[in-house]
């Protein structure tokens, strides 16, 4: 395994929360693999972009050498999980459960290695327990600690029902920490107090408590609201490679950042390169092509995301920008040119304040790519196709 500072850095990348640092680095000093867990409610048959968060962590930890515990919840996702949720989730049958959990495994296989993965469905022990048991497991905890939960706070203050059965949602996911001896269970940041859930019970049925790891909530393509089939703004990874590749580099230049700390599986060293060369001038839709690539390639392959990079050149630059646009050069600092001046020196804008208020309307693209952020700087020998509105267009060298 490598050293321990190494393998804490992987295992904090991109996280919200480690809980607590200092126990998960004493059982990694031991050199013996964790037992890492993390939990699937298949609600539904299909996973999108935001759910592989969790996988891809799930997969550097597993390439560090760690043993990995792929938990589908077939008996939780028969309760419904209330996280986040203010109003009572209707519990799906177990045929419903069984049907989805077949194609998650078929999608999380993209990513982890199926034969280094343990799959384990908590109706394994939980069909075991007697009521007698569930009694025993209910009476661990009190209404009032349940009640410190957020949601179920809120919907208790708002007088909004709250069922029996929801309070064993956090009772049967911690018990499956118990069940399995985890000593690292990942969640995202709405699975906070299930998951400490699961240290509390070990403890009370004698284990050690394990460490907690939670992880951000990816936010959609609209770069505000989590990523939801609900609110339209996912990216399937059943999609299509024109679809994925197209919708990725439909996201702006910041948030493509958080996309490739997330999701990418480049080396941090490598990240942290990228940014360097794009602060010092280089196009961030060098890395986003890159990064697009990479998705496309880990749920289709290589030659799908060639065609989809090759399909996206022809239908976004080629048949949006004219063939004989003129070419300018624009003067720049030291520290090259800002975006709005240089549009109004490119004579695309009558002034750097109009250029600033069509990028807030989304009317400016560079190389095709729509620009969001109206502190961009391109440094000198930059040359981009820049586009303000529908027809006016410049080829830009900054000189």
């Amino acid at each position: 395994m490598p050293a321990l500072k190494e393998q804490l850095e992987i295992i904090k990348r991109g996280c919200e929360e480690l809980l607590i640092e200092a126990e998960l680095a004493d059982r990694l000093k031991s050199g013996k693999p964790l037992r890492v867990k993390a939990g699937f409610d298949p609600t539904a048959p299909d996973l999108h972009l935001g759910h592989t968060v969790l996988i891809n962590k799930l997969r550097q930890l597993q390439d560090l050498g760690h043993h990995i515990v792929f938990l589908i919840g077939d008996f939780t996702g028969m309760i419904g999980d209330p996280s986040g949720k203010n109003t009572t989730r209707p519990p799906l049958t177990r045929a419903e459960v069984e049907r989805n959990a077949e194609t998650y495994k078929a999608q999380v296989f993209k990513i982890l290695d199926a034969g280094k993965t343990e799959v384990v469905y908590n109706s394994a022990w939980m069909d075991r327990l007697t009521s007698a048991d569930m009694i025993r497991l209910a009476a661990t905890h009190t209404v009032a600690r349940m009640l410190e939960r957020d949601d179920f706070g809120k919907r208790y203050k708002a007088n909004q029902p709250i069922a029996i059965h929801e309070f064993l949602y956090p009772l049967v996911q911690g018990y499956d920490s118990v069940a399995l001896k985890a000593d690292l269970e990942l969640g995202g940041t709405d699975q906070k107090f299930n998951l400490l859930m699961g240290r509390e019970l070990q403890k009370h049925y004698g284990q050690p408590p394990q460490c907690i790891l939670t992880m951000p909530l990816l936010e959609g393509l609209d770069g505000v609201n989590k990523m939801s089939k609900s609110l339209g703004n996912t990216i399937g990874i059943t999609d299509s490679p024109h679809e994925i590749f197209g919708k990725l580099m439909s996201i702006s230049d910041e948030l493509m950042w958080r996309y490739i700390e997330l999701l990418s599986f480049a080396p941090l060293a490598t990240i942290r390169q990228w940014k360097q060369e794009v602060g010092a001038g280089r196009n961030p839709r060098d890395v986003k092509v890159g990064f697009a690539q990479e998705i496309v390639a880990r749920f289709h392959d290589r030659a799908a995301a060639q065609d989809a990079l090759a399909d996206f050149e022809t239908r976004f630059r080629q048949g949006e920008i004219p063939a004989d646009i003129s070419a300018v050069t624009v003067a720049s600092g030291a520290d090259g040119i800002a975006i709005a001046n240089l549009l109004k020196e490119a004579g695309l804008t009558a002034s750097t304040s109009e250029a600033l208020r069509m990028i807030a309307q989304g009317g400016v693209k560079l190389d095709g790519e729509k620009v969001s952020d109206k502190a961009l700087k391109l440094a000198k020998g930059a040359q981009v196709v820049a586009q303000v509105g529908k027809r006016k267009f410049a080829r830009v060298t900054v000189g």
